[in-house]
Order: C-alpha cells, then sequence, then structure tokens
C-alpha cells in the first residue's frame, strides 16, 4: 500500500522552521499542500524562507519570535493562527549547541542551552495548545540523541534534550484525553546542517568515520527526517503518541560518539592554542 500524504488544507507551524532540518520539515509539508508558518529569531532567516516555499504556490506565513520570549512567542501563535487557522501539526525544533567541557563551562553558556532547548520547547508547547485542533493535532519535538546517550562535550545539550523528550511523555499523558498526539524525532547525523559540518565531517576522514559508526553505512539526510514528520502528522501515525524515535540508521544502538568526541577534541584543543 502506497501511502498518500495530504495536508490540503492543514495548517503546520514549525518553530525553528527557517534553516537546516527544521526548513526541510517545513518544505516537505507544503510540498503536501500544506499551509505552513515558519517561526524563527532572525527576520532575514523568516523572509528568506517565506520566499522559498512561497515558490510551490503554497500559502505561508513567517513570523520572527525567539523561544525564549514567552510573550513573543504567544504574539507569533496568536498571528499565525489568525492567518491561517488552528493548528493541525506543530514542530519545535529551536535548538543551541556548542561543544564544551563541563569544567570549563560557564553558568551562563550552560543556561543559554537550557533557556532555548528546554524551556523555549515548554513556550511553544504551552502557547500552542490553545490553537491546536482538538481533536487531531499532532506535535513533534525534535530532539538529539544526546538526550539518552551521554556525550563528552555535550552535559548542557544533554541535560536539555532530556528535558524535552519527558516534556514530550508527560504532555503525551495531559493532553491525550484532548487528541492531542505528542511525539519526539531524535536525528542521528544530518548531511548538509551546520552541526555535521562543524561536528563530523570538517574534512573526508572525519565524515568516512562517522560513515563506518553508522549501522546502515551512510549519513542520513534531511528528506530522511522530513518524511518520518510527514508520518507523525498524519493519519497513519493516529495511535502513536509519547514516543522518543531515533532517526539515525541505528547509531544509537553502536552510538556515533565515537567520531563526535574525536571532532569535539580536536575543535577544543584548537581553541586552547588560540589562546
Amino acid at each position: 500500500m502506497q501511502l498518500d500524504f495530504d495536508f490540503s488544507g492543514k495548517h503546520v507551524v514549525v518553530f525553528g522552521g527557517t534553516t537546516g532540518i527544521n526548513f526541510g520539515i517545513a518544505q516537505a509539508f507544503s510540498r503536501q499542500g500544506a499551509m505552513v508558518t515558519v517561526a524563527s529569531r532572525r527576520q532575514e532567516n523568516v523572509d528568506a524562507a517565506r520566499a522559498e516555499l512561497e515558490k510551490s504556490g503554497g500559502r505561508v506565513f513567517g513570523v520572527c519570535a525567539d523561544v525564549r520570549d514567552f510573550d513573543a512567542v504567544g504574539k507569533a501563535f496568536d498571528e499565525a493562527a489568525q492567518r491561517l487557522g488552528p493548528i493541525d501539526v506543530l514542530v519545535s525544533g529551536a535548538a543551541g549547541n556548542f561543544l564544551c567541557e563541563a569544567k570549563d563551562m560557564s553558568s551562563n553558556g550552560f543556561r543559554v542551552v537550557i533557556d532555548i532547548d528546554l524551556v523555549g520547547t515548554f513556550h511553544v508547547l504551552r502557547h500552542a495548545y490553545r490553537h491546536l485542533r482538538k481533536p487531531g493535532a499532532s506535535v513533534i519535538n525534535i530532539t538529539a540523541p544526546q538526550s539518552f546517550v551521554p556525550m563528552r562535550y555535550q552535559a548542557h545539550a544533554g541535560a536539555a534534550k532530556a528535558g524535552v523528550d519527558q516534556l514530550t511523555r508527560t504532555l503525551a499523558l495531559e493532553w491525550g484525553a484532548d487528541g492531542i498526539r505528542m511525539n519526539s524525532i531524535s536525528p542521528g547525523p544530518i548531511d548538509g546542517t551546520e552541526g555535521f559540518r562543524k561536528l563530523m565531517a570538517r574534512d573526508e576522514q572525519e565524515r568516512e568515520r562517522a560513515t563506518a559508526a553508522v549501522p546502515l553505512k551512510r549519513i542520513g539526510t534531511v528528506d530522511d527526517i522530513a518524511n518520518l514528520a510527514l508520518f507523525l502528522g498524519s493519519p497513519y501515525a493516529g495511535y502513536i503518541s509519547g514516543a522518543l524515535i531515533p532517526c539515525d540508521g541505528g547509531g544509537a544502538l553502536e552510538s556515533v560518539k565515537p567520531p563526535l568526541e574525536a571532532a569535539g577534541a580536536a575543535l577544543i584543543n584548537e581553541a586552547r592554542k588560540a589562546h
């Protein structure tokens, strides 16, 4: 049976949806007929994403909001719902990260990632609730393997993403009676993203090590994540809620830690030499 992902007349909101994986998800839903709202903290990114999405002829709305600003997030949702109606699918993917050993990390550095990834996700979900279609809405949080696979130099990101995953499970319990499904996607190494280029593919040797660490022996694509998001947002996933789904070629089973940690150690050593 061939699955038909038709989102015509559906409103999809993607926070952090102007670059990388999240923009790829926004593009996938737009290609399937959805009305799409993209939100990001940089106006130039919002404008560029909106212009690109409009090339497919769909209805697109772009709004600028920093997920750390509770009131700004609420205003963004109010504007999106006013323009395009109740929200059928919400993707929350805003994130921040950097490499640092915990012993060298400042309180502010730790807090910044927690504020963007965890507190920001709460802000998005909290304000989205009143605009989500009930029943029938699907919420998808974008997390990371660090949430359940401990990695050196990632204490802040691991703590933040673990919190997001637990928030996913908790709200699946609380909002299930409203007919709202809540799930997380944990992407593995994804080609063409800034994180992959900076952390695992600065040269061909690093890329080869990263590929060898994945059981399927290939690096993921943005389309791999977008296709999973389409499935989770569709009626075909109508009985899936509270799930954390790795989309990583099996990487979390064997763990991609060695190439990531090797790249992280190299970057940290370079920074130390520079000082």
